[in-house]
């Protein structure tokens, strides 16, 4: 979500556009309350707060990127109300897969909320079919690809057999998944080599597993990269798995698509509305490692399959660029401009 914030921020202001991006993460004062979970949480909302109020008196509209839980109630739901109260329109940009979940949790609780926003996006038809079911209309707005970042290498020299997870490492994406698959992969092809891209509270348990595994040098923990270097990744992959529970539309089933890179997927959340199981990527029920390593060794069994696929990916690609998903950002913004007092004007 980060990743996207500051992007759109520069798509937009390279339009000429004024943006101001209020962060909810922003180094705490003083430094010590940074390392106090509940402190810390409290110190970034007034600061946080503070500026909402003094930039809806300055800007046309807030485009607020939410998630579930309790960053919605401190960080969306606040941005909301104060958007309401000094008349700055609000576009929620809802995201994450556990939309469903939370809003059977805490509906009344998001409800008055989200009815005072002047419009719901979201990136997937999967999340506008959650919000639907709650009786929320929502336009769908997807993630956007940097293709100059992102984009297929020219074939590569032999070498061995390379595999990515893209994932940070937290339960819910179940990267043991991909490596007890990848050591299924393995002992057909004992060269193949594994690295896993990501950071998180499962780094220690997963670097064991890889141990009892006898995995060993074969799999790289490679922990948080930065865009550029995650590109660079992609270029040397052949095959991404992405072994998640819960999804929404994830960024790096799209990069590796665009970079020419075979997905194997479980095939849940708003991934199935993203790809297409035999066309542009294969999908496998989550928590399934032979599920997932059958699915990795029939792409490299079937040269012709592997290729239709990395071209479909290709193709299925370019209808996440900027050009192709700036008309539908911009309408909803002149949409709600259009209701509003405001009399700013944004071109077209």
């Amino acid at each position: 979500m980060a990743n996207q914030t500051v992007q759109l921020a520069r798509l937009l202001r390279a339009e000429g556009h004024q943006v101001e991006l209020i962060q909810v993460n922003a180094a705490c004062r003083p430094a010590w309350a940074g390392r106090l979970k509940g402190i810390r949480a409290v110190v970034r909302l007034l600061p946080f707060v503070a500026a909402l109020w003094r930039a809806a008196g300055r800007q046309d509209l807030f485009h607020v990127m939410a998630n579930s839980g309790l960053s919605w109630h401190l960080y969306a739901a606040p941005a909301i109300w104060i958007g309401r109260l000094r008349g700055c329109p609000v576009v929620i940009n809802y995201r994450g897969g556990e939309a469903g979940t939370f809003l059977d949790a805490a509906e009344a609780w998001v409800r008055p909320s989200l009815v005072r926003a002047d419009a719901l996006i979201v990136p997937s038809g999967f999340l506008g079919a959650v919000f639907g079911k709650f009786g929320f209309a929502a336009t769908v707005v997807p993630n956007i690809i940097n293709l100059e970042r992102f984009s297929a290498a020219p074939a590569p020299p032999a070498r061995p057999l390379s595999l990515l997870v893209a994932r940070n490492l937290e339960p819910i994406y179940d990267n043991a998944t991909a490596l007890r698959a990848f050591a299924i992969v393995r002992a057909a092809h004992p060269l193949a080599r594994l690295v896993v891209a990501g950071c998180g509270p499962e780094r220690a348990r997963l670097a064991q597993l890889a141990a009892e595994l006898a995995l060993g040098s074969a799999v790289t923990f490679a922990g948080r990269l930065d865009p550029d270097q995650m590109a660079a990744l992609y270029r040397g992959a052949d095959v991404m798995l992405n072994p998640s529970l819960v999804d929404n539309m994830p960024n790096s089933v799209l990069e590796a698509l665009a970079s020419g890179v075979l997905v194997v997927s479980t095939n849940v959340g708003g991934v199935p509305y993203m790809v297409d199981d035999g066309s542009t990527a294969l999908l496998v029920p989550p928590a399934s490692p032979q599920a997932m390593a059958d699915a990795v060794l029939r792409l490299l069994n079937d040269a012709a399959l592997a290729e239709a696929m990395r071209a479909a990916g290709l193709r299925c690609a370019q209808q996440y660029t900027w050009d192709s998903v700036r008309p539908r950002l911009l309408q909803v913004y002149h949409t709600i401009l259009a209701k509003s007092t405001s009399t700013a004007a944004i071109p077209s």
